[in-house]
């Protein structure tokens, strides 16, 4: 089992830049990839990036390539999402996820994480 607490959302104007935490409790064998979502009002929920929490290995949805950055503490057992250059269409409810070794799904779909927080709304105004 793994839980999972975000935080740091917020507003901000268009261009403007948020970080958002992840901070990660139970057993590591859960959280062996970690991720962030957002879903906008209507829509399907999407991934944002991915990180293999052992060697570091990130993933980017192309949306965001450039402008964010998704780390981790593995000592704090935490990941960062650093959202830079913020547009109004990435205006949604961000969550974290984490997915154990067992999965066989894409680091992309859903499917991969079995363990999800409650999420953090960032909204982005022009």
């Amino acid at each position: 089992q793994a839980q999972l607490l975000e935080s740091g959302g917020g507003s901000v104007q268009v261009g403007g830049s948020l970080r958002l935490s992840c901070s990660a409790s139970g057993s590591t064998y859960s959280r062996v990839i970690m991720a962030w979502f957002r879903q906008a009002r209507g829509e399907e929920r999407e991934v944002v990036a991915s990180i293999y929490m052992a060697g570091g290995t990130t993933n980017y949805a192309d949306s965001v390539k450039g402008r964010f950055t998704i780390s981790r503490v593995n000592g704090q057992n935490t990941i960062y999402l650093q959202m830079n250059s913020l547009k109004p269409e990435d205006t949604g409810v961000y969550y974290c996820a984490a997915g154990s070794a067992y999965g066989l799904a894409h680091w992309s779909t859903v499917g991969r994480y079995g363990f999800w927080g409650q999420g953090t709304q960032v909204t982005v105004s022009s």
